[in-house]
């Protein structure tokens, strides 16, 4: 018997009266994901597409991969660089000990996210979505390795809970979920967040990877750059990726991969994505003129979660501006908010978190003001 049949078999079950009508909503959680639902519409006229919400949230996961795969590799690059170890290690080691390090965080988010959906959809009586499958693989990408599974799972609990379904689940929420869950871990937890001791991970995993000494410390190169020291990397190395960093966000190449997936599947507006790097080019150019900031404009773009956040944040479908002026107001104020906190907070280097926090609240804003200046324009042709 097939899964299909099998699922339609134990459907009645399920159903009003059944004995296990209680978790209707696991059960249409469970099928959902693997099949598209077999319904159709009971009065007018629809159109439908292959391409539903779970297959969207699917293009997005792909267009991650190649940064957490990366990422992996990064980790245990890292490890060994900071080891003095480099010459000894294999590629295939480091990107195996950065997978023991990553997939704990991956499974403790999607656990404890997912648990919480379908709890809160058990408890509401709704449907289960998949918006959580996007937010719980970016949310181990944008933190350091180093951070503790039960911190990570507060973070998570606080997003879900409080950004997503206080306002009314999926598609309803303000804010960026994988942001929320980051914010949240950057105020109550400041010294696991910020620092020079939290982006190398210090000890071996089955024998994979190697045990780094007490108190040892890597900066970013940023952190370098907000302490005014000289910056050991090379603007190759942030393009490659190969300098310490959040999980997903070193590689600008792996980055651009998934750019490119969004972009082909028009899953991401490339306006909002290209207003970010204008944003961000026109503010880093200002502040290099006036000599506020020794950084290049361009460095900026490939420094720390600003590719990142322009490619798979920004252009949130949900929390980001809607109207096509507005995806261009949007972006660009992401892009140059972003910078502005860099230059002018040193004592918070990386602002792309922040930035687009803002952004996401003035959405609703932006698209108002779009929509009246249509309006009024059209009244004024009318008359």
């Amino acid at each position: 018997m097939s899964l299909r049949n099998y699922l339609d078999k134990i459907r009645p079950n399920f159903e009003e009266g059944g004995k296990l009508h209680a978790f209707k909503s696991v059960y249409d959680g469970f099928e959902t994901f693997l099949y598209v639902p077999n319904e159709t519409s009971k009065s007018g006229t629809s159109i439908h597409d292959a391409i539903d919400s779970k297959r969207i949230m699917s293009l997005v996961v792909l267009s991650l991969v190649p940064a957490m795969l990366f990422g992996m590799y990064n980790i245990g690059y890292q490890n060994a660089l900071a080891a003095g170890k480099l010459a000894d290690a294999t590629c295939w080691g480091m990107f195996l000990y950065g997978m023991l390090a990553l997939l704990p965080k991956i499974l403790v988010s999607y656990i404890v996210g997912l648990g919480i959906e379908f709890a809160w959809a058990q408890w509401k009586g709704e449907e289960i979505q998949e918006g959580y499958l996007v937010s719980g693989i970016l949310i181990p990408l944008i933190i350091p390795v180093t951070t503790t599974l039960w911190i990570l799972v507060l973070a998570v609990a606080f997003a879900v809970i409080f950004t997503k379904e206080i306002f009314g689940g999926t598609g309803m929420n303000i804010f960026n979920v994988a942001l929320a869950a980051r914010a949240f871990l950057f105020f109550s937890y400041p010294s696991k967040m910020t620092g020079d001791s939290i982006w190398v991970a210090k000890d071996s995993i089955f024998g994979f990877g190697y045990t780094l000494p007490d108190g040892f410390t890597m900066a970013t190169p940023l952190g370098e750059i907000a302490q005014g020291t000289s910056v050991n990397a090379s603007v190759c190395d942030m393009v490659l990726g190969l300098i310490p960093g959040s999980v997903g966000e070193t590689s600008v190449i792996a980055i651009a991969i998934g750019a490119v997936i969004l972009l082909w599947t028009n899953i991401a507006s490339w306006k909002t994505m290209l207003s970010v790097f204008l944003g961000g080019t026109v503010m880093g150019l200002i502040f290099h003129s006036t000599g506020a900031t020794p950084i290049q404009w361009y460095e900026h773009l490939v420094l720390g979660g600003f590719c990142f956040g322009a490619v798979f944040m920004a252009t949130d479908p949900v929390t980001s501006a809607r109207t096509e002026t507005g995806k261009w107001v949007y972006g660009f104020f992401i892009g140059a908010m972003a910078i502005i906190i860099r230059v002018l907070n040193p004592g918070y280097p990386e602002g792309m978190m922040l930035a687009i926090l803002f952004g996401n609240m003035f959405a609703p804003l932006i698209d108002y003001c779009v929509v009246q200046s249509n309006i009024s324009k059209r009244a004024k042709r009318a008359k």
